[in-house]
């Protein structure tokens, strides 16, 4: 007999989401996690002695309105804090402040391109309407189109209708998914700067491209896909950091009947005649269930946690092709005192902002992604740069911040030598020398650092190349052909083996969804 209905591999978020539905609708299961810290890349860690820092993730900007109620996080203590609004400088003295209310912003935007400020309104208002419909197609299961099953046919008919108030806006969504950040934003913007403002966000997605790969205009959709105007409340920064979701979250799964179990790395899916039957834990302990789900990457499950013998040649080697490679790092600070930003003192402004971005020109960042390519660390990279501590006083001692750096790029393998420790340091100079173009000084103000680069992060998380995405959310890796094709549904080719992580549509980011969504499909087979 099973120990459990379904036992879910993998303690991130999208498991403890999934997890909760599952024991909603009834079932009896087990989250298994293979650290000794619950919560994936959603996890809050004390790097050193007081400093508590979002290790990974760090920034509320997508977990769905729907999740949050269904789930009631507030309740199970998620906080969003208040904080100012963010802020770019530019090396020849001019800033922008990224003001939430659309005159202040066209005020902002005007110092560079009164035309551009004009334009704003148009641009947002083209987004919005534009994320209506990609909220939507969030939620979706998604269909085979080739399969020629009639059920398939019909379900593939069903999405058609469900969608067709699209088509005015098929090939605005088309161009989303297939242009550079840099040719979208052409169709409104012209200033350097403006182009620069908006469309630099490419560089730092968490995974492989810059504002004019082709393909990257979809990260522009990112900020407006979480409806800010629901009694969840708005995205932003949260109180204790990242790992406060995840605690949520696990606090909702166990209160559900949910067995959460941390430091229970599996190393084996177990199957029978072709059926997932449990799981095989590092050391020899078996944990049996009629289901076993998947929050894993698609290349850990199917590479590392089954036999080769088990899984069909084709799947195999489709997983293998799924495009993984990351070119971002993320670098924690603990330091005794917050960079003073030399344009934001020169517009004499007081209050930190609510977070800094780091992007001289689109040119330059585009040779940073260019030198990734090349084996090579960016001598420029963009960055994106929060300081929790400055509203969290939980985040670090009194007197003491903490800094939080997202930035991009740096290859997954350097041509010339490895990720050694002298590579940590040269890529944590490059970065304060950066910085410090903004904000002289800051440097001796460092008392820890943690230097991530994607082989580091592949380690700590278990992502395959670094990607936090599980893979690029490129036009050939989405919807139906997300993670291969013929297996987006959140099934695998082994009966009762689901996924349910970022591998999975929609794909990455703190969303919720394909946990949400894996759920549905699950609760149905296990009927």
């Amino acid at each position: 007999m099973a120990d459990f209905d379904v036992v879910i591999v993998g303690g991130g978020h999208n498991g403890l989401v999934c997890s909760a539905y599952l024991a909603e609708a009834g079932l009896k299961v087990s989250v298994l996690e293979r650290r000794p810290v619950i919560g994936g890349a959603a996890v809050t860690e004390e790097l050193w002695p007081g400093f508590h820092l979002s290790v990974a993730s760090y920034w509320m900007s997508l977990l769905q309105p729907k999740i949050m109620l269904d789930l009631e996080l507030r309740r199970y203590g998620v906080k969003v804090l208040e904080t100012a609004p963010g802020f770019q400088p530019f090396s020849n003295g001019t800033s922008i402040v990224f003001w939430p209310e659309t005159k202040r912003m066209c005020e902002e935007l005007a110092k560079f391109s009164p035309a551009d400020a004009e334009a704003y309104p148009r641009y947002v208002a083209h987004m919005e309407a534009l994320v209506v419909e990609l909220r939507k197609l969030l939620f979706e299961i998604p269909v085979d189109p080739t399969t020629g099953k009639a059920s398939d046919i019909l379900k593939a008919l069903s999405f058609a209708w469900r969608f067709r108030k699209i088509g005015v806006r098929f090939y605005d969504l088309w161009d989303l998914l297939t242009l550079s950040a840099y040719d979208y934003l052409k169709r409104w913007f012209s200033s350097p700067e403006v182009l620069t403002i908006f469309g630099c966000y490419a560089s730092g997605s968490g995974g492989n491209i810059g504002p004019k790969s082709p393909g990257s205009a979809y990260v522009l959709s990112r900020p407006f896909l979480r409806d800010p105007n629901t009694a969840a409340g708005p995205g932003g920064l949260v109180e204790g950091g990242m790992g406060s979701i995840t605690q949520a979250l696990k606090r909702c799964a166990v209160d559900r009947g949910v067995v959460v179990r941390e430091n229970a790395e599996v190393e084996r899916v177990i199957v029978e005649n072709g059926t997932a039957k449990g799981v095989r834990l590092v050391g020899g302990e078996t944990v049996k269930a009629r289901a076993v789900v998947s929050n894993t990457a698609s290349k850990v499950l199917f590479h590392r946690l089954l036999d080769r013998n088990v899984v069909p040649d084709e799947v195999y080697d489709a997983v293998n092709r799924i495009r993984t490679d990351s070119s971002c790092f993320k670098i924690n600070l603990a330091t005794k005192a917050l960079p003073q930003w030399t344009a934001l003192q020169q517009r004499g402004i007081s209050t930190p902002p609510g977070s800094i971005t780091i992007a001289e020109n689109l040119e330059e960042l585009q040779r940073a992604f260019e030198a990734a390519g090349h084996g090579e660390m960016a001598q420029r990279p963009y960055m994106w740069i929060l300081t929790p501590s400055a509203v969290d006083r939980s985040a670090a001692p009194e007197g003491m911040h903490t800094v939080s750096i997202l930035g991009g790029h740096v290859p997954y393998r350097l041509k010339e030598g490895t990720w050694d420790d002298a590579a940590h340091d040269r890529l944590f100079d490059i970065v304060m020398s950066q910085i410090e173009r903004y904000a002289p000084g800051f440097r001796e103000n460092v008392l820890h650092r943690q230097v991530l680069a994607p082989p580091d992060i592949e380690r700590i998380f278990a992502l395959p190349g670094g990607h936090v995405h599980h893979g690029e959310l490129s036009l050939d890796q989405v919807f139906f052909r997300r993670p291969i094709a013929h297996y987006a549904d959140y099934r695998t080719p082994i009966k009762n083996l689901f996924q349910c992580g970022a591998s999975t549509h929609p794909g990455g980011g703190v969303t919720g969804v394909p946990g949400h969504n894996a759920a549905k499909i699950i609760v149905a087979a296990m009927k």
